[in-house]
């Protein structure tokens, strides 16, 4: 998946970034990050909100008879807090009972995609911003951040 990268920002992460175009301090609207298609299912991709690393994830969902089974969207905190890196949005998609997460590439600390919490040490999280899949769009609430 080819993403627009933002010159300049290339250097912060190892994973395309799509800037918004918003200052730091966010307007709490709903800002288009990328068209649904391009992302993978159960794949990650890292785009800049606000200001933040975002990891945005497109989930393959359980109904693939339901046309909008592919179309729910999570958006976390794309910096690893284990290790220090932005390497989230890399990480692998999996599931344990109802709990949808991301394992980091790194040190395969797992993340639930719904609240940030990490599922191996209950003190540790990401952040965690609403997302949604609209008109074949992805779009996230920048300055709405949660954790």
């Amino acid at each position: 998946m080819t993403l627009a990268t933002s010159p300049g920002d290339t250097a912060l992460v190892d994973t395309p970034l799509v800037d918004t175009g918003l200052p730091c301090g966010g307007t709490g609207a709903w800002v288009d990050v990328c068209s649904l298609t391009e992302l993978d299912l159960d794949r990650g991709a890292a785009v800049l909100v606000d200001g933040h690393q975002v990891a945005v994830f497109r989930l393959a969902g359980t109904t693939p008879a339901d046309p909008t089974a592919h179309d729910e969207v999570r958006a976390v905190g794309n910096h690893d807090p284990f290790c220090g890196a932005n390497v989230i949005a890399r990480g692998l998609v999996g599931s344990s009972g109802e709990r949808v997460y991301v394992a980091s590439p790194m040190y395969k600390h797992r993340f639930d995609l719904r609240t940030g919490r990490c599922l191996d040490d209950e003190a540790v999280g990401l952040p965690v911003w609403p997302a949604r899949a609209r008109d074949g769009r992805v779009e996230v609430l920048a300055g709405a951040r949660r954790g």
